[in-house]
Formats: structure tokens, C-alpha cells, sequence
């Protein structure tokens, strides 16, 4: 099956969320974060890089005063959507690398909370800072998988935030989807350079085609099984890919 026919429940908390740039954890699962606060599930968003290259910016001052608005919207944001926890980091904006030491501070984070699930971009996301987000929160994960590690490992679980990606999970955010549209009207500073909700409200919109009428919103994820989790990303990501040219023998 090429995508989910019935929506899913939430996972295991506490959750972990790897954003690129403030506002990808609220495009891309914002409704996710009201539903898990709604239902007493604890979130923690960590903003990865300092977002300066995301406005009209053309100096140091100017990039100063994005990096502060948006970590102003960032915070107006998660607070609408029940975030129990933000943490924003200082790399640099469209310049993340496979860095052996920003790998270890990622598994640090994820086994201080004792994550129960933890999310991240989808590995065909457009941007380069989101696909290179999955790859090292990917490799973290494996770094705690090679060490002693007490009790279960988080599940791992992708999201959408510009593009349609292979996914095998759909949750319900009918309920919420207003507060999602308040806490996305809060990225001023992002939502000037284009109409960013009316584009997650569509994306958002198109994923109920699978299912019941009375959903009027998904927000769509991959979870990730042991086996893929213990290989490599592009190893997942073209199985998911090749499910679409997969031809049934009769």
C-alpha cells in the first residue's frame, strides 16, 4: 500500500523534534504538536540552525535582528501549539554539515530526554539544510544504537514540510487546524518572502485523499521500522521509493 487508508494514533512520548529553521516544526507538524500537548504527551523542539538567511537581510545588523524576530516567532509558535521545551542551536543557515561533533550533541539530546519518538525532515525535502537535518539525526540515532542503551530505542519518524514524500503514517489535525493556521500567521518575517500557510494548508489538504470525508486535514509522517533504522537513509528512502514501481506478479 502506497499510502495509509486510516489515520494513525499518536507514538510514545516524549518526543523529540529536530526543526531545521524556526518555523519547520510548525509547518510541518504543527498540528501534531497541539494533538500530543492536548492528549499530556511532552515535546521538545530543538531549532537546529540560526535562520539568518531567511528575509531580506544584506548585513551582519540585519542578520542579527532576523535571527532575534524569529526566535520571537518561534516562541509566540510553540506556545499556541503546547511545546513543552525549545532549545535553538547556532548553525549557520544553508550551511549544515555531516559534522562528527553536531552528531554527538544530537544523541546527547536524544538520550537526555529519553525520547520516545523522535522526529525529523524527510530526506526528499527540497531544502538543503532539511535533507542534511535528516541525515544527521539519522546517523545520531545510529551512534545510539552501537552503545549500551537502557530500555527501548526512540521510534524514528519523518515529516513533510514542502513536498509530498513516501509516508506510511496519517494523523487527524481536523480538530486543530485552526490553531495550526494561528501559530503559522506568526511567522511574519518568513510569511513576507511567500504564502507559505496557504501552501501547508493545501499540502495538508491533499493528504486526506485517502481518507474519510469528515478528516478535512492530515499532517503526513514515515515511521521508520528496526530494520530500516539499522541501515543507511538513502537505503530507506529509495525502499519507500520503490514500493511505487513494485509490480505484482500474478
Amino acid at each position: 500500500m502506497l499510502v495509509p487508508y486510516q489515520c494513525a494514533g499518536l507514538p510514545p512520548g516524549p518526543w523529540l523534534i529536530f526543526a531545521p529553521h524556526a518555523d519547520d516544526e510548525t509547518f510541518g507538524m504543527g498540528g501534531a504538536l497541539r494533538l500530543a500537548a492536548d492528549q499530556g504527551i511532552a515535546t521538545h523542539v530543538i531549532v537546529i540552525t540560526d535562520g539568518a538567511l531567511g528575509g531580506e537581510s544584506v548585513d551582519a545588523a540585519q542578520a542579527a535582528a532576523l535571527v532575534q524576530t524569529r526566535q520571537q516567532e518561534l516562541n509566540a509558535a510553540c506556545a499556541l501549539l503546547g511545546v513543552s521545551d525549545i532549545d535553538t542551536w547556532d548553525q549557520p543557515d544553508r550551511g549544515l554539515v555531516l559534522a562528527p561533533a553536531l552528531i554527538e550533541r544530537i544523541a546527547s539530546q536524544i538520550a537526555d530526554v529519553r525520547a520516545g519518538t523522535v522526529f525529523f525532515p524527510g530526506p526528499l525535502e527540497l531544502h538543503p539544510d532539511h535533507r542534511m537535518t535528516a541525515l544527521l539525526v539519522w546517523q545520531a540515532a545510529q551512534v545510539l544504537r552501537r552503545r549500551a542503551w537502557r530500555g527501548a530505542l526512540p521510534q524514528l519518524w519523518s515529516y513533510e514540510i514542502s513536498v509530498q514524500s513516501p509516508v506510511n503514517r496519517l494523523l487527524d489535525i481536523t480538530s486543530v487546524t485552526a490553531i495550526k493556521q494561528q501559530a503559522m500567521a506568526v511567522y511574519a518575517s518568513q510569511n513576507s518572502q511567500n504564502n507559505y500557510p496557504e501552501l501547508i494548508m493545501a499540502l495538508n489538504k491533499a493528504r486526506t485523499f485517502s481518507l474519510p470525508a469528515a478528516v478535512s486535514h492530515a499532517e503526513a509522517f514515515y515511521q521508520f521500522s528496526d530494520d530500516e533504522a539499522a541501515g543507511s537513509l538513502r537505503a530507506a528512502a529509495e525502499a519507500a521509493l520503490a514500493r511505487y514501481f513494485a509490480v505484482q506478479e500474478t
